[in-house]
C-alpha cells in the first residue's frame, strides 16, 4: 500500500532535481558533448558513403563496358555493390550511434564531475560565508588557488567583509563615546541636585546657583544631541537640493560669528567669490559654521584665519586655514571622527563636543564633494572642500570681494544683499 501510495504521488507531483548551477553545467557539457558528437557522426557518414565504392567498375550509360565484361551481368552487379554499399553504411550509423550514446553518458559523468570539481571553491566562500556574523568579521575567506574569476569574486568578499568590519568598529566606538558623552551631562546634574539636597545649610541662593549650573549641564546635553541628528542626518543622504551660493552663506556665518571673534582676539580675513552650487541649504550652512567655530576656538591669542570661497574647474570650493597648536599630521584624519579630540582633556578643549569636523566631513560626504585636511606649518589647520559642477546655473554671480577683518569690527563681503538661507541651527562642534 505504501508502494502504491507512493507511485501515485509521484506520478502526480513528480519530484524534478534540484536546479542547481552543478546540474545545469553538467547538462549543459552532456549537451554540448550530444551535438559535436551527432555532427562529427554526420561529417563522418558523408565522407564514408563517398568514399565506398563496388568491387565491380559500374559504367554509366552510353559508356563502353570494359572488355571481356560480360553485357547481362552488369546490372546485377551494379545493384549487389549498392546494397552492400547501404548495409556498410547502415551498420557504420548504428554502430556509430551506439558509441555516441555510450560516450554521451560518459560525459553526463564526467560533466557532473567537473562541475562539481569547477564549483567547490563556490561551495567553500558560501559554507565560511554562512558562518559570518557581526561577531565574528575578522575571519576571511582567504580562497587559495590561482589568479582567476572565483578568485577574485573571494577577495572581493574578503574585501567587501573587511569594511563591515571596521563600519561595525566604527558604529560600536560611536555607541560607546555618545553614551559616554550624554551620561556625563546626567550623571553632573544628579550629583550637583543631590549634594544640594543632602546640604543641611541649603538656602536659596545656594539653591538658585546649583539649579543654573544644571541648567547649563543641560544646555550641553541638548547641543550634544542636535550634533547627533545633525550627523545623522547627514549620513542619512540629502533629500532635495536647491540652488545655492557658498559665498553667501559663509558671509552670513561670519556676521553671526563676529562677536565670537572679536572675544576670541581673532583676525578673520575673508576672500569670497561667487561659488554656485547645489545642496541643501540647511547642511551646507551647518558645514561652514561648524569650520568657522572651529577655526575660532582652537586658536591662539591674537590668531588668524583665513577663508576664501570661489569656483575651481567649475566647482564649487571653500577653503579655511586658522592659526593654532601644532596638529601632528597621523591624528587629522582621527580628528575627521565622532568625538575624536586632539587631547583626551575634555575640559582643555573648550568644552567642545567633538563633533565638528565629524559634522562637516559627513556634510561634504552627502554632497559627494570632497575633503582634504592637513596641518599647517606655523601651527593650525588648514582644510579645502571641492563640491561637484551644479546641474543647474540658477545662483546669481557676485563680484569677487575681498575683506580683512580685525576683532573689533564685524566681516563684511561683497555679498551681504543676497538673499540669506535660513539660520543656522545651533552650534554643535
Amino acid at each position: 500500500m505504501w508502494l502504491t501510495r507512493h507511485l501515485t504521488r509521484l506520478a502526480v507531483h513528480p519530484r524534478l532535481p534540484q536546479r542547481t548551477v552543478r546540474l545545469r553545467l553538467t547538462l549543459l557539457y552532456g549537451a554540448l558533448f550530444l551535438a559535436s558528437g551527432a555532427g562529427l557522426l554526420g561529417i563522418t557518414y558523408i565522407l564514408v558513403s563517398n568514399e565506398i565504392t563496388g568491387p565491380f567498375h559500374v559504367c554509366c550509360p552510353g559508356s563502353t563496358p570494359p572488355p571481356g565484361a560480360p553485357s547481362g551481368n552488369l546490372g546485377h552487379a551494379s545493384s549487389q555493390a549498392q546494397a552492400q554499399k547501404s548495409a556498410d553504411l547502415h551498420q557504420f550509423l548504428v554502430t556509430s550511434g551506439i558509441a555516441l550514446a555510450i560516450m554521451a553518458v560518459a560525459a553526463v559523468g564526467l560533466g557532473w564531475l567537473v562541475a562539481g570539481r569547477v564549483l567547490r571553491p563556490l561551495r567553500t566562500m558560501t559554507t565560511t560565508t554562512l558562518h559570518i556574523s557581526e561577531r565574528n568579521l575578522h575571519e576571511r575567506l582567504a580562497l587559495p588557488g590561482p589568479r582567476d574569476e572565483l578568485k577574485d569574486l573571494g577577495d572581493t568578499i574578503d574585501g567587501l567583509l573587511t569594511r563591515l568590519e571596521a563600519a561595525f568598529d566604527a558604529q560600536r566606538r560611536f555607541v560607546a563615546n555618545a553614551s559616554h558623552e550624554l551620561r556625563t551631562p546626567l550623571t553632573v546634574s544628579r550629583t550637583m541636585l543631590q549634594v544640594a539636597l543632602q546640604d543641611p545649610r541649603l538656602t536659596l541662593d545656594s539653591l538658585r546657583s546649583t539649579c543654573h549650573e544644571v541648567l547649563t549641564a543641560q544646555d550641553e546635553q541638548e547641543q550634544l544631541i542636535e550634533a547627533l541628528l545633525t550627523l545623522a542626518r547627514s549620513q542619512r543622504g540629502l533629500d532635495h537640493q536647491d540652488p545655492l551660493d557658498l559665498a553667501t552663506i559663509v558671509n552670513d556665518v561670519l556676521q553671526s560669528q563676529a562677536p565670537r571673534a572679536s572675544a576670541h582676539g581673532v583676525t578673520v580675513n575673508a576672500t569670497l567669490n561667487a561659488a554656485p552650487l547645489q545642496g541643501d541649504a540647511r547642511l551646507v550652512e551647518r558645514l561652514a559654521a561648524n569650520l568657522v567655530e572651529n577655526a575660532l576656538r582652537y586658536n591662539i591669542p591674537d590668531g588668524q584665519v583665513d577663508i576664501t570661497t570661489g569656483t575651481e574647474r567649475g566647482h564649487a570650493t571653500l577653503h579655511i586655514a586658522n592659526t593654532g597648536p601644532p596638529i601632528p599630521t597621523d591624528q587629522v584624519q582621527r580628528l575627521l571622527q565622532p568625538f575624536q579630540r586632539l587631547t583626551t582633556n575634555r575640559r582643555a578643549q573648550h568644552n567642545g563636543l567633538g563633533l565638528g569636523l565629524s559634522i562637516v566631513a559627513a556634510i561634504a560626504d552627502a554632497h559627494h564633494a570632497t575633503l582634504s585636511a592637513h596641518p599647517q606649518q606655523r601651527g593650525g589647520l588648514s582644510i579645502h572642500l571641492s563640491f561637484p559642477t551644479p546641474t543647474t546655473h540658477d545662483v546669481d554671480a557676485a563680484p569677487p570681494t575681498t575683506t580683512t577683518t580685525d576683532t573689533h569690527q564685524p566681516p563684511s563681503t561683497g555679498n551681504a544683499s543676497k538673499p540669506h538661507p535660513a539660520p543656522p541651527e545651533r552650534l554643535n562642534s
